[in-house]
């Protein structure tokens, strides 16, 4: 058994082939055309467009359509992780994000979470979200494991279970591929094995190099198993490797190991941890960073990995070669392979022409930024989410509406009218701790919560219903001007009684 699915109808099984059952019996969505959005800044609301509004009954079944909540064991088991609240809201249609968690069970163990941000289509984001876990697993292994792994699938035995998957019913998790992704983590696992000498005892540092080895070797296998297919002959990109491939997506993982939190990113999605301090306050501690223009770090990186020549289109307007906004992701083998490369597949009529100013490619990266954390007790959560969210809020923001729904009002000051307050003023607190009550009433789960009022912000700190209700009331092809995908994952940390 490789992995097993755990979900609200139960338990499913899977046999070491299947990989979790990467056999579907419907046929791959229809490759979308290259697309890259126009501007970078956040999406603004535009309050005066007045669609058929629905109501509030539609509005919690459209915020709630995707939520899902779990809660872990105590134990050495749940390694530090109390449960998670996770929550989706597609703008696009079908959605281009996606979230997987599940539980590591051999080795050190652990739990996993991730958040993938797709474009140009959905493929690539719904292919790491499913194989990532599978390829960091395989990382983190001791070869004694691995070793007694291949033994098993040699002699046609059951292998020990890799992955516990925790998933929403209405998450997709099959893939049109054959074996070509078993057979692909297979060869990684071999590679290791490979290795002559046995890996010292595990440290942090080691688990950082193998989150990164998972991620870059993730991505160097779409890349063969595209070309591999194009070798074959086979025509168009509605084909699953090269859809996956020529569509892209960013990555954020949290792995949460014996009270060590890891967390890689590739993009802008973000990682938040929520502390709560000494005097009962709350402060938003960043542990990822952009890879884009916004972030002078990363800019110098990739200026410096071409040559002077290039200074001026390397990137252009804010995005890469003109193009695309985030300077790392898996896919976009469009920003990766050779010119030589593009233009066969140009040959072959797969419409693919080589970027403006294409000259000393690789120009995006599949390696992430990797971050350790001790979790101590102030860490009461960690807030995954994709960029659609912290487009339209700020991380102190969302820490404060976290702590809101999981403690009540509790970590609020008593509500005293300071000197010189007019009557109006008084009046408009007294209405925005009413709002916060009944969003906190309304919600169980802390993502719906974040989406609640990301959406529904009154500018007071309180959830406008009308507004809210215009928001989701948006056709879908006007949904995607004011606000992207979004994905939540809320992971709970320590005891529950923040």
């Amino acid at each position: 058994m490789m992995g097993r699915t755990v979900s609200s109808s139960g338990l499913c099984s899977l046999e070491l082939r299947s990989l979790c059952s990467l056999a579907s019996s419907a046929p791959p969505n229809k490759l979308h055309g290259l697309h890259y959005p126009s501007g970078s800044g956040g999406r603004k609301y535009r309050t005066q467009h007045q669609p058929g509004q629905v109501g509030q009954a539609q509005v919690n079944q459209i915020l709630k359509a995707y939520e899902y909540s779990h809660s872990f064991p105590k134990g050495s088991a749940s390694h530090g992780v109390l449960g998670f609240h996770s929550n989706m809201l597609p703008s696009n249609h079908p959605s281009e994000d996606r979230r997987s968690s599940a539980t590591c069970l051999p080795g050190r163990g652990g739990v996993m979470f991730g958040v993938f941000d797709g474009h140009a289509g959905a493929a690539c984001a719904q292919a790491v979200s499913h194989r990532l876990f599978y390829y960091m697993t395989v990382a983190m292994l001791p070869l004694r494991t691995l070793g007694e792994m291949e033994s098993a699938v040699e002699e046609d035995r059951p292998a020990p279970p890799l992955l516990e998957w925790h998933r929403h019913p209405r998450d997709p998790c099959e893939l049109d591929y054959g074996t070509i992704p078993v057979d692909s983590l297979r060869n990684y696992w071999q590679d290791r094995l490979q290795q002559e000498e046995e890996e010292a005892e595990e440290d942090e540092e080691s688990v950082s190099s193998g989150l990164i080895s998972a991620f870059k070797r993730l991505d160097f296998d779409i890349s063969v198993e595209a070309q591999v297919h194009l070798s074959r002959g086979s025509s168009g990109c509605g084909s699953t490797p090269l859809h996956v491939a020529f569509s892209g997506c960013t990555a954020c993982v949290a792995l949460v190991s014996n009270g060590t939190l890891h967390v890689a990113n590739l993009g802008d999605s973000r990682a938040v941890l929520g502390v709560q301090e000494a005097d009962g306050s709350w402060s938003a501690l960043n542990l990822t960073n952009d890879h884009n223009a916004q972030n002078p770090d990363e800019l110098q990186r990739i200026m410096g990995e071409h040559p002077r020549s290039e200074k001026r289109t390397v990137v252009r307007h804010d995005r890469l070669l003109g193009l695309l906004l985030p300077f790392r992701g898996f896919g976009n083998m469009r920003f990766k392979w050779s010119p030589e490369m593009l233009s066969h597949v140009n040959e072959k009529k797969q419409d693919m022409m080589l970027p403006p100013h294409y000259l000393t490619p690789p120009y995006l990266t599949a390696e992430p930024e990797v971050t350790q954390h001790r979790i101590c007790p102030r860490d009461k959560f960690l807030v995954l989410a994709t960029d659609g969210l912290w487009e339209l809020m700020h991380r102190q923001t969302v820490v404060q509406l976290v702590a809101q729904q999981l403690t009540g009002l509790q970590y609020q000051r008593p509500l005293v009218p300071g000197a010189g307050m007019t009557l109006g003023g008084l009046q408009r607190l007294l209405v925005e701790r009413r709002g916060r009550v009944q969003a906190v009433l309304e919600d169980h789960n802390a993502a719906t919560h974040l989406l609640r009022h990301a959406l529904g912000d009154d500018g007071y700190g309180a959830v406008a219903p009308n507004r809210l209700a215009k928001m989701l009331s948006l056709p879908p092809d006007l949904a995607r001007r004011y606000r992207d995908d979004i994905t939540i994952t809320v992971i709970l940390l320590n005891e529950p009684d923040v």
